[in-house]
């Protein structure tokens, strides 16, 4: 596990600066402010979270304890005082503050520690602790087993293709007596840092072996209260595609129904079409067809009292045939010509005269009109009339 930390350190210092470099911090920062300022006050209260850092200083034989950029002292104590006169001291100052969000910094005065600022190449900018581990021999009196070290990037430009660290050193032999005498309080050491004005300097002098592993059920509880509310969105965007695709297969299967419909409807349609046509073709036919009764009433009207017919006949071209006896068979062709019904009216062969009833036999032929002339013919024959 420490080995697999140790070879994951360079990638994460790399995304913390880079994630500290960007401005996305200031952005997040100010945005947060604002939504938090939206709330009312007993809400802000509750949501108020986070680290809350709390600054250890030693004086001789005093020990102090404040409020990190606080210049107000919450309790003392001194080395001389019993153990449980030191942590009920501590946890007094300290009942009102959330364990997990506590935090306990050592600072160290700034004359007990060697700071020392240099230029490195680019390069180096991935691997700062490793390379400033090589300086400590060159930069300060002691070997690299003597001291405890930091290091930060400043934020001050460099010049191209080099950035600023600055190296922080403190001897082992300066901050092991003063983490022992920490030892017999309840309370975790999480850093140890360089005093600046009422904060701290921002590094961490501590071991890597003696950093607390905090249990964080808060970050805990909030993770799972994320998962959950992601896999809320996620089942509520399910919800929603299988209520969209339920609708989108109602709504086909109502075309579907519709479409059949409409079919159906195209099929009457067409054959309420086709049964128009036919009975208007039907009636077109009657309309253009001269009535037979009526041809032989005008016929019948038509025949002096002295003629009979023997044979009737309407072919399908509109030929009509006549064939019967009259006394002056050669005057029919007049009685006929003004018929509104038939024209064109003549004899078909020669005109012969009947030994037993002394008349004339005939076979006439004539053509049907057409309804429209025929109308117009009896039209034309009552405006000439009187």
């Amino acid at each position: 596990m420490s080995t697999a930390t140790q070879s994951l350190r360079p990638l994460v210092d790399r995304v913390r600066r880079a994630w500290r470099g960007s401005p996305l911090p200031d952005f997040f920062r100010w945005w947060g402010g604002e939504l938090r300022a939206l709330l009312p006050a007993r809400w802000r209260r509750h949501l108020a979270g986070g680290a809350q850092w709390f600054l250890l200083q030693h004086e001789g034989t005093a020990w102090s304890l404040r409020a990190a950029g606080n210049s107000v002292v919450m309790t003392r104590w001194n080395d001389d005082d019993d153990s449980l006169i030191q942590r009920a001291a501590l946890t007094s100052a300290l009942k009102d503050v959330d364990s997990e969000d506590l935090r306990l910094a050592l600072l160290l005065p700034a004359d007990d520690v060697l700071r020392r600022t240099l230029a490195l190449p680019l390069a180096a900018r991935d691997n700062l602790p490793q390379v400033m581990g090589f300086e400590i021999d060159r930069q300060t009196p002691f070997g690299q087993a003597q001291v405890y070290y930091a290091v930060r990037e400043l934020p001050s430009v460099a010049a191209a293709g080099r950035v600023n660290a600055e190296l922080v050193v403190v001897t082992r032999s300066a901050l092991d007596p003063l983490l022992a005498l920490l030892g017999t309080l309840t309370f975790p050491i999480d850093a140890v840092d360089v005093a600046v004005g009422n904060d701290r300097l921002g590094v961490n002098l501590l071991p890597p072996e003696q950093t607390p592993r905090r249990v964080r059920p808060r970050l805990r509880l909030n993770l799972a209260l994320a998962a959950g509310c992601v896999l809320l969105l996620v089942l509520t965007l399910g919800a929603w595609l299988h209520n969209r695709q339920t609708a989108l297969a109602q709504m086909q299967a109502t075309v579907d129904s519709m479409r059949s419909d409409a079919q159906q409807v195209s099929v009457l349609r067409q054959q309420l079409q086709d049964n128009a046509g036919a009975a208007g073709f039907l009636a077109q036919r009657k309309k253009s067809t001269v009535s037979m009764l009526s041809l032989m009433q005008d016929i019948t009207a038509r025949l002096p009292d002295t003629s009979w017919l023997e044979r009737f006949s309407v072919d399908n071209t509109g030929q009509v045939g006549l064939q019967g006896q009259s006394v002056q068979a050669a005057k029919l062709l007049d009685a006929l010509k003004d018929s509104p019904l038939i024209t064109d009216a003549s004899f078909q062969g020669s005109i012969q005269p009947d030994p037993s009833s002394g008349k004339e036999r005939f076979y006439l032929v004539a053509q049907l009109r057409q309804p429209a002339k025929a109308g117009s013919k009896a039209a034309a024959n009552r405006a000439d009339g009187p």
